[in-house]
């Protein structure tokens, strides 16, 4: 389980992919490959995702692959058979974080109040999605939240985009970022893997240039 969110740390951005048609998959996760970028989010939010998310399980090992907007218990009893390696929720759900530590299946919950992060310590969740990121007050908040909750880590997911990305990551609070911008569903749907790429190879340069050799311990 750690050892997924260590990978995670270290590649410091996490692609939030929306699949519209399972034969985007394959092309998409190589895509990101090639960029330097060895995760994804597949999100829960069509028809397809199931079947994405084997596609990439099967054809693609070596990509870290996980579900989003994971709402149900069922969701995630179908994402784990599918092949997802870690289970992300938009919020906290106490069932969905008990299946998952039961069956020792990483799991990132959303949160957005001290309340939520109170409710994630108390099951030893110590790294948690914290969305929406800009809408809740961005760098400016994950800094208030640093000093009560010193051992928390964070998924600022929600409003990062390359423009803000390194301000995100110089935070010690932060071990990534989930964002859509480096492949969006126009960018999928125009199999413009080229250009997927290419801004993953950006993502990945921005990582680099705000961490330096530092690494992020979890």
């Amino acid at each position: 389980m750690f050892s997924i969110f260590a990978l995670l740390s270290q590649i410091g951005v996490v692609p939030v992919i929306t699949i519209d048609e399972p034969q985007q998959a394959v092309p998409l996760a190589r895509a990101l490959l090639d960029g330097g970028i060895g995760c994804v989010e597949i999100t829960l939010r069509t028809s397809s995702a199931e079947e994405a998310i084997q596609m990439i399980h099967s054809k693609c090992p070596e990509m870290l692959t996980g579900a989003g907007t994971v709402l149900t218990v069922q969701q995630v009893e179908q994402a784990v058979r599918a092949g997802a390696r870690f289970i992300v929720s938009p919020g906290f759900d106490p069932s969905v974080v008990d299946w998952c530590q039961e069956h020792e299946v990483p799991v990132l919950p959303g949160v957005a109040t001290p309340t939520e992060i109170n409710m994630a310590l108390a099951r030893g969740l110590q790294l948690l999605k914290f969305f929406p990121a800009e809408e809740l007050g961005g760098v400016r908040m994950l800094k208030a939240l640093r000093a009560p909750y010193s051992e928390v880590k964070f998924v600022p997911t929600g409003g990062i985009a390359s423009h803000n990305l390194a301000q995100y990551l110089n935070l010690t609070n932060v071990a990534a970022c989930g964002g859509s911008w480096m492949a969006t569903k126009s960018l999928i749907s125009d199999r413009n893997f080229d250009e997927i790429t290419r801004l993953a190879r950006e993502a990945r340069a921005i990582v680099k240039q705000a961490r330096g050799d530092d690494e992020v311990k979890l």
